[in-house]
């Protein structure tokens, strides 16, 4: 075989060789990852929206195939300082702006990204079986009632608004000696459930999830501040256009449908 000949046939297979590879596996895991998730957000979220936000997932990720969601939930303090000591997230949904105010006076907050998306209401509740009868939270005075659970002011925005109403009430000293602390509202709700608290202050939402607490009073809403829930995406974010695209979705009919079911509510003008 002449020379010429031969590196000809050497090029072409050279060529072959080099069209396979590019059109067999390389070309196969591409073609896999585009439908595979190529993002993941960190959402953390109150303790109370758990329920809500793992309902509306499916159909995020449904709509946004290429974007996975993790979610982080716990008292809004607890988030709050997580999110100010560097832990990661994309998103964060408080259940009172006290926490997302502190995290925009650091400059935490990605610009023009906060809004308002839902609101709730104040409940007083007991054990389903209670024979208690109480119907008002001025009977949480009465002789028959030696725990009440509530969430830690400090941290839990529930225990803050519920802090709030029985100061109003003038029945927060004399309570003192009753109060049995919660790190986030379900603590609250599981120690109503228990029956470890005779009486508990969660938000309304929770309650409704709930067949072993029944609510005996709502709260007035001008003894505390309105109860919303603010969100936005963080500063810190890696993947701010697909943490927008989620923040958008909850705004959604089918989103704003599926927190109504669950008892939320639209906040008024923000």
């Amino acid at each position: 075989m002449s020379t010429k000949r031969f590196l000809t046939w050497f090029g072409l297979f050279v060529l072959t060789f080099t069209l396979l590879i590019a059109c067999s596996p390389t070309s196969s895991i591409s073609q896999n990852s585009e439908s595979s998730p190529s993002v993941t957000l960190t959402v953390s979220a109150a303790a109370s929206l758990q329920d809500a936000l793992e309902a509306i997932d499916p159909l995020f990720e449904q709509s946004n195939p290429t974007v996975q969601v993790s979610y982080n939930f716990g008292s809004s303090g607890a988030l709050q300082q997580q999110i100010e000591q560097g832990a990661p997230a994309d998103v964060f949904i408080s259940a009172a702006a006290k926490q997302m105010d502190a995290l925009q006076a650091k400059n935490l907050l990605l610009a023009d990204t906060r809004r308002n998306l839902l609101a709730n209401r104040l409940a007083l509740i007991v054990p389903q079986n209670s024979t208690l009868n109480l119907t008002d939270f001025r009977q949480l005075t009465d002789t028959g009632v030696s725990k009440i659970a509530v969430g830690e002011p400090s941290s839990v925005p529930a225990g803050q608004y519920a802090e709030e109403v029985l100061k109003n009430l003038k029945l927060a000293e004399p309570l003192q000696p009753k109060f049995v602390f919660a790190n986030n509202v379900r603590g609250v709700l599981a120690a109503v459930e228990s029956g470890n608290a005779e009486a508990g202050i969660v938000y309304a939402t929770d309650a409704k999830q709930s067949d072993r607490v029944k609510v005996v009073a709502i709260a007035e809403e001008n003894l505390h501040q309105p109860i919303v829930y603010p969100m936005a995406v963080l500063s810190s974010s890696s993947n701010a256009t697909a943490a927008q695209t989620y923040t958008e979705f909850l705004f959604d009919s089918q989103a704003q449908n599926i927190f109504q079911q669950f008892g939320f509510g639209r906040p008024g003008a923000q």
